[in-house]
């Protein structure tokens, strides 16, 4: 299944994808968040679905999509995941998973604005897979780690550098800015890719290609990624990690480059569509 949310920010409604066309899922009565992951939401509204077919009503084309996924408990993201991007920054390749978190209020649909926080200058890009939980997750093997995912979805790791790396302290200052988590369109349920560990990812910035790399080239796959992170702290369903970008981010320019005002970033995955945001200046409300 792919799995979509729509509507005005903070009043959407849900609905799945089929056939490249999306429908209102909104009369089976519950928000894609903890709760419905918790308790198997994915199967019932399988069969919500099914016990539907040919009865649920079309999304008007052009309605806003929000994130596919209700506000989780937590984003989590593993940094430097990629050599070629370790390379590009001037940082060794780790040898465990780099962890920071981004903020919750950072969460917005995938074709929504992106604000260039105020006072910065160094606004970046990063394109990743991000991975969702669905199901209580602690002290996991990696055998075992790919079967506490719910799905998958593209995310747009939005990052301002100096908060994250000139301010002092850890990078979470960079990465949770309001608007800076991009996630979507859709969410896919594992049975809708390949192999995870294989998919082509890539970035556009005003139609110039930024980014185009390979989830083959992690540096610590997903499974090892589910894993680890469990040995830290309770992944509770819903939660989303995000995998980590390629090389081509704007700090790894020599020169570096940045995103300013009016600025376009495009960006997708194999299997989990594409998504744009354009670049605004901050305004106070």
């Amino acid at each position: 299944m792919k799995l979509i949310r729509f509507g005005n920010p903070g009043k959407e409604k849900t609905g799945v994808i089929i056939n490249d066309t999306n429908y209102d899922t909104s009369a089976f009565g519950e928000d894609y968040s903890e709760a419905f992951f918790e308790t198997d939401g994915l199967t019932r509204l399988k069969k919500f679905v099914q016990d539907n077919e040919g009865k649920l009503p079309k999304v008007a084309e052009g309605t806003r999509l929000g994130s596919p996924i209700a506000r989780p408990s937590k984003i989590l993201c593993i940094g430097l995941n990629y050599a070629d991007h370790a390379k590009e920054t001037g940082a060794t390749p780790p040898a465990e998973p780099v962890l920071f978190m981004k903020s919750t209020t950072a969460l917005v649909g995938p074709n929504d604005d992106v604000v260039i926080p105020k006072d910065s200058v160094k606004t970046d890009w990063e394109v990743e897979l991000a991975v969702v939980i669905g199901k209580k997750a602690s002290y996991v093997d990696e055998a075992d780690a790919l079967n506490y995912v719910a799905g998958y979805v593209l995310h747009n790791d939005v990052s301002e550098r100096e908060f994250q790396l000139e301010r002092g302290g850890t990078w979470d200052k960079g990465k949770g800015c309001d608007t800076f988590a991009p996630i979507g369109p859709f969410m896919a349920t594992p049975d809708e890719i390949g192999d995870v560990n294989n998919l082509r990812l890539w970035l556009t910035v005003n139609g110039q290609k930024m980014q185009d790399g390979n989830t083959s080239n992690f540096i610590f796959d997903v499974p090892t990624v589910i894993a680890y992170v469990s040995k830290f702290m309770t992944l509770l369903p819903g939660d989303i990690i995000s995998t980590g970008t390629p090389a081509g981010v704007g700090l790894g320019f020599k020169p570096p480059i940045y995103l300013k005002a009016g600025d376009v970033m495009e960006l997708g995955i194999d299997g989990l569509g594409t998504s744009k945001q354009v670049l605004k200046a901050y305004a106070k409300n």
